[in-house]
């Protein structure tokens, strides 16, 4: 039985993180038996992208969760791999209204001519859900000063659920989103006591852990403010206040989701998607 194995490109968030690449933003790659999916594609998602031995053009999928910078700056590239120089249409591009579109906040942040080389571009909207390779989507509601925004949930045959919430700040209702789900990775932005509109707290992540329950939680997205602080230091108060096992992720550190969900901190000679 195939496993997924996420890669965590990058870890960072927030304008003075990416300015500083005090940690990568990147984004994380998710690759399964017919899996091969970037996810917020952020500054530096092509270059360790290739460091890391995961060749873009094999990815079949993109998503992109909201119209800020270190969420999709290299995404238009990515999409030129994808689709092999543009020379090709394929791939699935799921990302938010604002993305797509612009809005009241923002202009597109993925061009017309990128998107017409996509074999289908997917509008994310809270409650919607959709197929990608044999991983079933459901998109989450998020609020964020991008009001678009949205996190994702995928939900495999054989090992349940994960969830990403990008960036949000904790409203009612949001535990729905992610109840049942095995990992959760949150992008919390700032430790506890640190609070920024639109933006998860330690204590907000305290909240959505204890509703949504799952087996393991992860800290990602990181922003200066928790940086300095110690993530490692955040992820053990939530881990002290909820009983769930929860880990600060770190550039490059690579985690099997199966029957168990594991670190995989081994850099191995070829790149993952080889073996798929």
């Amino acid at each position: 039985m195939a496993q997924y194995q996420i890669v965590f490109l990058g870890t960072g968030g927030g304008r003075f993180t990416t300015i500083t690449q005090i940690r990568r933003t990147a984004g994380i790659r998710i690759l399964g038996e017919n899996l091969n999916l970037h996810l917020d594609p952020g500054p530096g998602a092509l270059v360790y992208s290739i460091s890391e031995a995961l060749d873009p053009q094999k990815l079949n999928a993109i998503f992109v969760s909201h119209c800020h910078p270190d969420h999709y700056t290299d995404a238009e590239v990515m999409i030129e791999a994808m689709t092999r120089g543009m020379t090709k249409k394929r791939g699935v591009l799921a990302a938010s209204k604002s993305v797509l579109r612009g809005s009241d906040v923002c202009e597109p942040s993925i061009s017309k001519y990128h998107q017409q080389m996509l074999e289908q571009v997917i509008e994310a909207v809270p409650n919607m859900r959709f197929q990608v390779a044999d991983v079933a989507v459901s998109a989450a509601k998020a609020q964020h000063t991008d009001p678009d925004a949205v996190g994702f949930r995928f939900e495999t045959k054989e090992f349940g659920g994960f969830a990403y919430t990008s960036d949000t700040e904790y409203f009612e209702g949001i535990g729905k989103y992610y109840t049942g789900v095995r990992l959760l990775m949150l992008c919390v932005m700032r430790p506890a006591g640190k609070p920024w509109k639109g933006h998860m707290t330690t204590e907000d992540a305290i909240k959505i852990v204890e509703e949504a329950r799952p087996e393991q939680a992860l800290l990602t997205h990181l922003g200066m403010q928790m940086i300095f602080r110690g993530p490692a230091r955040e992820a053990k108060i939530i881990e002290e206040k909820t009983g769930t096992p929860t880990a600060a992720a770190t550039d490059g550190m690579r985690l099997i989701f199966g029957e168990k969900i594991e670190v995989q901190t081994a850099k191995p000679k070829q790149g993952l998607d080889k073996f798929f």
